[in-house]
């Protein structure tokens, strides 16, 4: 059974679900940054999952970067599976702006998260999930 770690728990918003990942947002205004979790557990690395949820995890993280770069008009898309802190597979979806608070640099650390504030959410909601399309579950509708 599936288990999302803690930290992403803490850290995240659950935004919804596709066929193989979940959709989070970090709780940080300071960027548009969502984070897709392969629904499996006891997985660390993309080469873990099957070849057929590979391919899955590479057509959700393709849709969901043009969905993101379209929607919120991205000058950069920073896109990283790293897991050097949080061992459960996960891919980071940053949307960067050149004028951002941490550009050019990467986004980790550079300013103190920002949570949103439940009127930004709501925004940031109505913008992307009439976007994501067929086969994207909101986190309402589970």
């Amino acid at each position: 059974m599936f288990h999302l770690h803690p930290r992403l728990n803490q850290d995240c918003i659950i935004v919804g679900r596709f066929d193989l990942s979940l959709l989070l947002l970090m709780n940080d205004e300071n960027y548009p940054w969502f984070i897709l979790v392969p629904q499996r557990d006891q997985i660390s690395e993309i080469f873990q999952l099957s070849d057929k949820e590979q391919l899955q995890l590479n057509e959700e993280s393709i849709h969901l970067s043009k969905v993101l770069s379209r929607v919120f008009e991205a000058n950069k898309m920073n896109i990283a599976a790293l897991g050097n802190v949080v061992p459960q597979l996960h891919i980071h979806h940053v949307v960067r702006y050149e004028l951002d608070a941490a550009w050019p640099a990467p986004v980790w650390g550079c300013v103190p998260a920002k949570p949103y504030s439940k009127d930004s959410l709501d925004c940031v909601l109505s913008k992307i999930s009439p976007e994501l399309g067929l086969g994207f579950l909101p986190e309402k509708h589970f």
